[in-house]
């Protein structure tokens, strides 16, 4: 499954987010795109406020920070 992980630099709420990520048991099977918000001013104006925040490319849900792991587990199904 192809997951964009919306980031940006230094954002310590983005390095706890991919930590919760790691941990989801659907881990190795994900395609995850980190994309920096800051290379694109849409992107900056739709996520500078919210990330971290994970879209899936198959159905374009998101998810917002912050979330657990079982957040992340319900949001893959």
């Amino acid at each position: 499954m192809k997951i964009y992980f919306y980031t940006g630099p230094q954002c310590s709420l983005c390095d706890s987010a991919d930590v919760e990520l790691q941990q989801t048991s659907m881990f190795t099977s994900l395609d995850i795109e980190k994309v920096n918000i800051r290379t694109s001013t849409e992107l900056y104006h739709l996520y500078g406020a919210r990330i971290p925040v994970l879209k899936r490319a198959d159905n374009e849900k998101e998810i917002g920070w912050p979330f657990n792991t079982a957040d992340l587990e319900e949001f893959l199904q």
